[in-house]
């Protein structure tokens, strides 16, 4: 993509939009500020050009993109009305105007709370409903962006108090606070603005958890503190069905099974055996429901054929959570993974697509809900996903009929 050298910000005296004005405007050869309060654009962004909602069709000719920031937060008093008129009212009238005067690009800035189906806060149904109204564009490029916790040149929110700590504590302490929850700096979204050729309507920006060894150390630990539990505490009752598995149905109690797993490498994955001996290699759900031995139900039903892979979290080839590793032969899931990075990180017991009822039998949205998981990382999100599945969220690839 050219750079966007004119560029239109909405709600900019918010605390994302005062961390990437100054990016952009050192960038950019126009920035034109659009509020409900221009008096507030004029004193935080004084010798910059402002202008009212009203104005911007006849101000904004000529710009390349539009950064639309302007919303009414869970933070703020509103009902649901309020909400509704300026988180999707308004929103959709911008891009109108937007798309009037000839602008190319809408960036439509959301919190990933927003993702979540089931977050029924008047903030999310009322994003979630401005992403439907602007689906319905045809000559405006519409980019629905999605960011977690944003950092800026300064900690905001109730993180301020680690802008007075001492480095030294601050570095330390801001490590295992960003282990807890996504977070995206604010140059992040300013850089992608600039410079991104995205042709996706949906992205989700945030810097993960590859690089912040608090989180891997905590998930490291967490894994293996469940290892060992499983082990000490229910070795016997394993070992009871691993015996019922043997002498229910002729083959082994333990089915041993190559999957692909961190980097593309391939692991040999350990489960209780639920089909019948010699059942073809493939997905579950292009096997057949009758090749699921009756006590295999049960098993699959509860999740406790997924234990033996405790012996896959000592050999670290696996994780709580994370994807669920795929076999060698599904190459059209290897490729839409590999496409997404999917990969990069150690896959799971369980996921954010399992407890969400998403299996391997559509590799693209698996690997797109795979991806999300990358993206929104982080021990709070790990943690819920586990009661989830232990609540019975899920339960696994389905088998045809």
């Amino acid at each position: 993509m050219e750079l966007p050298l004119k560029v239109v910000i909405t709600g900019a005296s918010g605390y994302v939009g005062q961390n990437i004005v100054p990016i952009l405007k050192a960038q950019c050869d126009a920035i034109l500020l659009v509020g409900r309060d221009v008096s507030k654009l004029r004193e935080t962004f004084p010798g910059l050009e402002y202008c009212t909602f009203q104005e911007l069709e006849a101000k904004a000719a000529g710009f390349d993109t539009l950064v639309h920031l302007s919303v009414l937060n869970n933070d703020q008093e509103g009902t649901e009305a309020d909400f509704h008129k300026v988180n999707t009212e308004l929103t959709i009238q911008t891009a109108k105007s937007a798309e009037a005067c000839g602008i190319q690009r809408f960036y439509n800035i959301s919190s990933v709370h927003a993702l979540d189906e089931q977050n029924l806060s008047l903030y999310a149904k009322s994003k979630r409903a401005a992403v439907a109204g602007l689906s319905e564009f045809t000559r405006l490029q519409v980019i629905n962006v999605y960011l977690p916790f944003v950092r800026g040149t300064q900690w905001n929110g109730k993180l301020a108090f680690l802008n007075s700590v001492p480095p030294v504590v601050e570095s330390s302490l801001k490590t295992f606070l960003l282990a807890l929850k996504p977070s995206v700096e604010a140059r992040e979204l300013a850089d992608f603005i600039l410079h991104s050729d995205s042709k996706q309507d949906t992205v989700i920006l945030s810097n993960g958890q590859s690089n912040n060894p608090a989180y891997a150390i905590i998930k490291r630990g967490i894994d293996l503190l469940f290892a060992i539990a499983v082990i000490v505490v229910m070795g016997w009752a394993l070992l009871i069905v691993w015996a019922l598995i043997r002498f229910g149905s002729p083959g082994p109690g333990i089915f041993a099974q190559d999957r692909v797993g961190q980097h593309g490498k391939t692991f040999t994955c350990y489960k209780f055996r639920t089909m019948q001996d010699g059942t073809v290699q493939l997905g579950t759900h292009e096997v057949s429901q009758s090749a699921v031995t009756p006590i295999g139900r049960f098993l699959r039903r509860t999740k406790i054929d997924e234990l033996p892979q405790v012996w896959n979290i000592f050999k670290n080839e696996i994780s709580l959570i994370g994807p669920r590793p795929g076999l060698p032969v599904q190459t059209d899931l290897f490729q839409a993974r590999q496409a997404r990075g999917v990969f990069e990180v150690k896959p799971g017991i369980s996921g954010l697509a399992q407890v969400n009822d998403i299996d391997m039998s559509d590799p693209e949205k698996l690997a797109k809900w795979d991806a999300r998981y990358i993206r929104l990382q982080s021990l709070i999100l790990d943690l819920k996903l586990v009661l989830a599945t232990i609540r019975g969220k899920g339960q696994g690839d389905k088998t045809s009929a």
